[in-house]
């Protein structure tokens, strides 16, 4: 499952509302809860998405995490959520005290702009004090997206993840390691090249000359390695310009909107009456937001029609002829309930019926 399109939408929608949103409660609804949902899981579905989750700990009972995630009534992930300005350093130990209560293996503390996410890899059913994965949505790496669709519906592997969890643990600190030496390298670091470089005795004064040699021997390589890969990169985009450069153009045009998507999920909101959610599928183009059946084109569900000021949903009869109607807002989806409930029920009896 690509989520790369919708965290970027997501990411774009945080970067332009945070300023405005004034409580935690706004929060979760405008940040948190997008999230859950781009991962596959239905927000709307008390068995799969349990809002105020008790956690009750000991004698003090009632606790509760702001959500827990289910999967074949188990719950999988328990989500800890801070208005977006607070820091999240402080709030570690109250995640904490509900993790060993719940059988999850995994928690995540967010603000819904810093994500951290725990799981129990150095003693069972504790939760580490560490993160092994985290990560800042307004400044997301290709990387980052691809751990983070992991934890989708349609991916999560509890011992994948778990695996995978502790080579993101390792990976950091390494990498962490790397970064302190690199900034301040210590006495250890710099012997370990200096004598390999200096045939005399290794004094105080060797040591600082040293110091400093190493630092700018890394500044410098690390800035080569930058600019040979940037000039690689730049070669093969001119390359694929020159070859393809009308396929480039058709791509580039195609934007998917957050008005689309939350137009989708109303779609689907309404849709799960009769179908999985599975099957129901987007494809965006340049002229419209398609929603289909078993993503095939032959079975339209309908169309979004919201590029232009006007807002326009289409739908279909039997012969599959589009028919549009003005909307002012995307509640005005839900008017077209019952005509969107016969349109999936017609391709359901063709099925049938073949």
């Amino acid at each position: 499952m690509d989520i790369q399109p919708q965290i970027k939408a997501l990411a774009e929608k945080v970067a332009s509302l945070k300023d405005q949103i004034g409580t935690e409660e706004a929060t979760k609804n405008a940040f948190v809860l997008p999230f859950i949902n781009l991962l596959g899981y239905d927000i709307f579905n008390p068995f799969e998405v349990v809002p105020e989750f008790t956690a009750d700990l000991g004698l003090k009972k009632g606790e509760k995490v702001d959500y827990a995630i289910f999967q074949d009534g188990i719950p999988i992930l328990i989500i800890e959520c801070k208005h977006w300005r607070e820091k999240l350093d402080v709030h570690g130990s109250q995640l904490f005290r509900y993790f060993h209560v719940t059988k999850t293996r995994f928690s995540l503390l967010t603000n819904g702009v810093q994500y951290r996410f725990f799981s129990d890899l150095e003693e069972s059913n504790k939760m580490d004090e560490k993160a092994f994965f985290e990560f800042d949505i307004l400044n997301l790496k290709e990387s980052q997206i691809a751990e983070i669709a992991k934890f989708h519906k349609s991916n999560f592997d509890v011992d994948k993840i778990v695996d995978n969890a502790s080579l993101l643990k390792y990976l950091k600190g390494i990498r962490n390691s790397i970064d302190q030496e690199l900034s301040a390298p210590s006495p250890e670091f710099v012997k370990h090249f200096a004598s390999q470089n200096y045939n005399g005795r290794i004094t105080a004064q060797v040591l600082e000359q040293f110091t400093d040699l190493v630092k700018k021997a890394f500044s410098q390589m690390i800035s080569e390695k930058v600019n040979d890969r940037l000039h690689s990169a730049l070669n093969k985009e001119n390359e694929k310009s020159t070859i393809d450069p009308l396929d480039e153009e058709e791509e580039s045009k195609v934007v998917t909107t957050e008005e689309e998507l939350e137009g989708f999920r109303i779609v689907q909101a309404i849709l799960r009456r009769k179908l999985e959610k599975g099957r129901i599928i987007a494809r965006d183009t340049q002229s419209y937001f398609g929603i289909l059946l078993d993503d095939n084109n032959r079975k339209p569900l309908c169309r979004l029609r919201f590029n232009s000021s006007n807002k326009y949903i289409g739908v279909f009869d039997k012969d599959k002829k589009e028919t549009k109607h003005l909307i002012d807002t995307l509640e005005d989806i839900y008017n077209f309930e019952s005509h969107l409930l016969e349109t999936a029920a017609f391709y359901e009896e063709e099925n049938t019926g073949n």
